[in-house]
C-alpha cells in the first residue's frame, strides 16, 4: 500500500486519467473528489460489497456474473 500525505486542494494522479483531489479536511473526515473516465467504476468499499452481495444473491453459481471494478474504493 502506498501512503501519501496531501493538503487541501492537492491532488494524486493514478495513471493518465484518474485524479483524486483533497476537497476538504474537517476533524477526522477527509473529503475527496475523484475524476475518472466513465468506464472506471468508483465506489465506497461498503457499497461495492453490497453490490457484490446482491449480484451473488440474484444469480448464485452464475460464472458469467461481472463484478464491478474495485479500483475506486
Amino acid at each position: 500500500m502506498l501512503v501519501l500525505s496531501r493538503k487541501c486542494n492537492e491532488q494524486i494522479v493514478i495513471g493518465d486519467d484518474i485524479i483524486i483531489t483533497v476537497v476538504a479536511i474537517k476533524g477526522g473526515t477527509v473529503r475527496l473528489g475523484i475524476e475518472a473516465p466513465p468506464h472506471v467504476s468508483v465506489h465506497r468499499e461498503e457499497v461495492l460489497r453490497a453490490i457484490r452481495q446482491a449480484m451473488e444473491n440474484r444469480n448464485p453459481g452464475d460464472e458469467n456474473n461481472q463484478m464491478p471494478n474495485s479500483n475506486g474504493r
